[in-house]
């Protein structure tokens, strides 16, 4: 039986070219490379699971065969995995309304980039999005490359990548990790080619109290984007 407050399905972006991990990418998806002997989706999995979830969507496109070699019974630990293909790449924001009808009305999922290592606390996110009751509530963290979420003394977020010249009290890094009610799909188009951030900003314009974040710091967190930072990991393992 669903908890309350417990969050079970999650959507697991897969589907990017991962261009500047090449050549390493030419023949794989960046989430199906490996560090530690398994597939860096598989982290984002474990994590998932270990929350509550029930259910992942993968979206996929380069590639996409691989991801049944590697998951032949769309299962993983026994959670069913279901794949959404985007024949075209409509970004973030393209790839979750891509999966709308596989959502129920009233539900909500947690978003997770296939890139990221984390072991980031990230009940705090499902318990504050369910406080603050925001249509999408963003985990945060106060260091990192780039600082370019700004929250409010609430703990709203009041800008991103600065398009709203809205300094806030805080500058974050956006963690890759964020809950999205179904009810926020029905701001995005099908079909269209756009980033997540761009929705946002401008649901923020509307309602300054839209759009939650919680700052998260326990924990490690690891973007594998580059060469250098997957070479490092593979060397270093994850700690």
């Amino acid at each position: 039986m669903k908890q309350l407050n417990q969050i079970t399905t999650a959507f697991i972006l897969g589907a990017g070219l991962g261009k500047r991990l090449r050549p390493l990418t030419e023949k794989t998806p960046k989430p199906l490379l490996e560090i530690g002997g398994r597939p860096i989706i598989t982290y984002a999995m474990g994590h998932l699971r270990a929350v509550g979830v029930q259910r992942f969507i993968v979206n996929t496109h380069h590639c996409a065969e691989k991801y049944a070699e590697v998951f032949p019974d769309n299962n993983y630990k026994g959670i069913p995995i279901t794949f959404r293909h985007e024949p075209i790449l409509v970004d973030t924001a393209g790839g979750i309304k891509n999966i709308e009808d596989l959502i129920a009305e009233d539900e909500r999922i947690i978003v997770y980039n296939g890139d990221i290592i984390t072991n980031m606390p990230i009940e705090l996110l499902i318990r504050k999005h369910f406080e603050l009751k925001t249509s999408v509530t963003l985990a945060l963290r106060s260091t990192g490359p780039l600082l370019n979420v700004n929250v409010d003394k609430d703990g709203f977020v009041c800008d991103m990548r600065y398009i709203l010249k809205n300094e806030g009290v805080k500058k974050c890094l956006f963690a890759g990790i964020y809950i999205v009610e179904r009810s926020f799909l029905q701001r995005l188009e099908a079909a269209k080619i756009e980033s997540i951030v761009l929705p946002l900003v401008e649901m923020i314009k509307e309602n300054p109290r839209s759009v939650g974040g919680v700052v998260i710091d326990d924990g490690s967190w690891y973007d594998v984007g580059t060469i250098e930072e997957y070479e490092k990991l593979k060397r270093e393992g994850i700690t």
